[in-house]
């Protein structure tokens, strides 16, 4: 239930990056380092064999990585 709350989260932001094209008020540094913390616990999921750790976090790099983009390309 975490993860898909975590994963969830993240839905408004895109939709209105992508409706807007107007990323100005959000940080990459922010995005940036929350993108490297996903991808430890990503890493972290593998060696412990555990779905619910791998999963959600690799949903949610991935819409990290597309708000990163979206900054950059926007700018």
């Amino acid at each position: 239930m975490a993860g898909a709350c975590t994963t969830i989260s993240f839905l408004p932001q895109i939709k209105r990056i992508h409706r807007t094209r107007r990323t100005r008020d959000l940080s990459l540094p922010t995005y940036i380092i929350l993108a490297m913390g996903l991808w430890l616990w990503v890493i972290y999921g593998i060696l412990a064999k555990a779905i619910a750790i791998i999963l959600p976090n690799t949903v949610v790099f991935l819409l990290t990585l597309y708000i990163i983009i979206m900054k950059i390309r926007y700018k």
